[in-house]
């Protein structure tokens, strides 16, 4: 009979992006930076463009309801904070979307948003940055198309070039202390705020690569997995969601997992039990922003009430002893998309494993209703 690690393997490749939306997303980027590095007005003030975004860190999951795939792109640019307002910033690209985008663009605070009919682009414009950062913001290895999984695919079976994998390796797979290079963090337009704010895309790259290695390489699926569950028992709770949960998950997942289901298992009971109130998470880079900043009392409770319940079922489903029951508690947990086991008969109904010896830990009482 299966095992649960193979159940989570079909779970994972059920709910990843699929081989046409990946196609997709690489055809709507690649295409956009191609038109950037092109134009002529703008290829004169374009240091480079980069992928970032929960593609780029492999932790995105399928959209679901109709909704498209999207893709974050940064370009980096030579233009002076001081001396462009960030809507002036934002607004240099209007004749470029005209020719390229028309009618399928939208100025938004902090970007500019793509709309195509397959995938949607989102553009995050950054002022220049320092002589000394420009050799980092152009690396292969930052400037490449490929995804944290796609890199450490790679590295293993050596099949980038030389350059490229020594370059990979350099910026996104050392530890802290071994770093060849340390980058600073960019600033990107605010125009609600009408300033420019950091952001270290980066540093979230290199810190997701890092937390991955110290997980046995099951942290980024523990993101999809939750990401999952929150999509499809959580609809209705507006925060947090996409980046502020998976920088959560990321502070609560502990290090040195042996599977997907104990990362589950170990995250969810971390947020119940250390953050019954929302708590400051600093960004990655630019510590002095709380990235749940603009997630309400209120909506964290909320939050924090449906993570208590997945907590006291997915410790059900890890510590049961019985492969069908545990499955069943699992799909409780993430839907249709993690495969049934087969029903029990007489010839397998003594099949049973062992997940975890420990006893299971206390959930706060009453947060279940």
């Amino acid at each position: 009979m299966s095992t649960v690690p193979s159940y989570f393997k079909d779970f994972l490749s059920n709910i990843r992006l699929s081989t046409n939306q990946v196609n997709d997303l690489k055809s709507g980027h690649m295409t956009l930076r191609r038109r950037l590095e092109a134009d002529k007005t703008l290829s004169n003030i374009i240091v480079s463009t980069f992928l970032q975004g929960s593609y780029r860190r492999s932790t995105a999951v399928k959209p679901k309801n109709g909704n498209k795939s999207d893709v974050d792109i940064i370009v980096v640019t030579k233009l002076d904070s001081e001396e462009y307002t960030p809507e002036k910033a934002l607004n240099i690209f209007v004749p470029f979307l005209e020719k390229h985008y028309k009618d399928k663009y939208r100025i938004q605070g902090r970007s500019i948003g793509i709309s195509l009919s397959y995938v949607d682009l989102d553009i995050v414009p950054t002022s220049a940055p320092s002589e000394s950062e420009i050799g980092i913001l152009q690396d292969k290895a930052i400037i490449s198309e490929y995804t944290i999984e796609e890199f450490q695919q790679n590295l293993l079976v050596k099949s980038l070039d030389n350059f490229l994998v020594k370059s990979a390796y350099n910026i996104f797979c050392k530890s802290d202390s071994e770093q060849e290079w340390k980058s600073d963090p960019l600033l990107i337009p605010d125009r609600e705020a009408e300033e420019w704010d950091k952001t270290h895309p980066l540093e979230q790259i290199r810190w997701t690569v890092e937390k991955n290695k110290s997980c046995n390489t099951h942290y980024i699926n523990v993101v999809k997995a939750l990401k999952w569950w929150r999509k499809i028992q959580c609809p209705d709770i507006k925060h947090p969601k996409s980046y502020p949960f998976e920088h959560f998950i990321g502070d609560c997942c502990p290090n040195g997992i042996t599977s997907v289901a104990e990362g589950i298992v170990l995250t969810l009971e971390n947020i119940a039990l250390d953050h019954p109130s929302k708590p400051f998470l600093a960004d990655r880079g630019v510590p002095e922003h709380d990235v749940f900043a603009r997630i309400t009392e209120d909506e964290y409770s909320n939050f924090y009430d449906a993570v208590c319940g997945a907590a006291k079922i997915a410790r059900e489903a890890f510590d049961c002893e019985d492969l069908y029951d545990s499955v069943c508690k699992w799909r409780e947990l993430f839907g249709t998309e993690f495969p049934p086991a087969p029903e029990p008969t007489k010839s397998n109904s003594s099949t049973g494993f062992s997940t975890r010896t420990e006893k299971s830990i206390a959930i706060p009482e009453g947060r279940f209703a």
